[in-house]
């Protein structure tokens, strides 16, 4: 199986890095910036190709690794060509592979296969998507017969995968962004607190640090009801109270949101502890 890249972004180069990496053969990289292209090849020890064209002749399977706003434009490029048989992917957590609109009719497979890691650095993220879990979405029935052979090439990099519908793309990405982008919202909420108390913005970061890794650590190693701390945790409805009545606005309003996601976790850890006056504070 050859693997071309159209697009050389971060998630083009750390992809192709680490398929390399796992013997997979890269065909190589196709780009609108030819400087972008050849990066990513000399990064990958691939080739850099001149077009869709060019690329399509010399892969048997094309992961379109551009921005999801890209991905309907390069495809409807590739359909002037012949795919039968031909794969192709991309990666988005949002979209589906219905983006591939007609491809039944082109003769070729499509899918979404998406690593749920956050690549932030084009020439690092590679070294740490072994402990990504990958999902496969495919277009029909006729891709299903054959996601058997994306599945088990994941599995053999030592990645879990699992298998997801069309319909459940937009829900999975949701979870994406809370488990990720959305706590980088609550660290900066955090900071500015402490920044409120004093503190400037760099001493603020790096007092929350080791209390922020510390109880991710945690969270990963006890799973969430076992991780669980704070006034929550400890039915602790008088702290509760006195920090309602500080925070204002959009803090006051996260605050209860997320502090009434904790109350069934700690009832579970704690079964002995009465939660009521927590529950009628935070109604309230």
């Amino acid at each position: 199986m050859r693997i071309g890249f159209v697009g050389a972004g971060k998630v083009g180069f750390s992809l192709g890095k680490y398929m390399s990496e796992h013997g997979v053969n890269v065909s190589g990289y196709y780009s609108r910036s030819e400087n972008s292209a050849s990066e990513a090849a000399e990064f990958t020890g691939t080739r850099v190709f001149e077009g869709l064209e060019a690329i399509l002749a010399e892969s048997d399977a094309l992961f379109l690794t551009v921005p999801d706003g890209e991905i309907e434009e390069v495809w409807n490029s590739l359909r002037q060509y012949s795919l039968a048989g031909k794969y192709i992917c991309h990666c988005s957590g949002v979209m589906s592979s219905s983006v591939f609109l007609g491809i039944d009719h082109k003769k070729a497979y499509g899918y979404s296969i998406h690593p749920l890691f956050a690549v932030c650095d084009k020439l690092q993220s590679y070294r740490e998507l072994s402990r990504a879990y990958f999902t496969i979405e495919y277009s029909d029935e006729r891709a299903g017969e054959k996601v058997s052979y994306w599945r088990n090439l994941l599995e053999s990099f030592g990645n879990e995968v699992r298998i997801i519908s069309a319909e459940q793309k937009i829900l999975y990405h949701s979870a994406a962004v809370f488990a990720s982008n959305l706590v980088t919202g609550l660290f900066k909420t955090a900071t500015e607190l402490l920044m409120a108390c004093g503190f400037d913005r760099k001493g603020s970061e790096e007092a929350l640090y080791p209390l922020f890794m510390n109880n991710c650590e945690n969270i990963v190693s006890q799973g969430v009801t076992g991780s669980l701390t704070g006034p929550v945790e400890r039915a602790d409805a008088m702290t509760i109270k006195k920090h309602l009545d500080v925070l204002l606005g959009d803090d006051k309003m996260i605050y209860t949101a997320l502090s009434e996601k904790l109350i069934k976790p700690a009832e579970e850890k704690n079964a002995h502890r009465d939660y009521s006056d927590i529950k009628k504070i935070l109604e309230h």
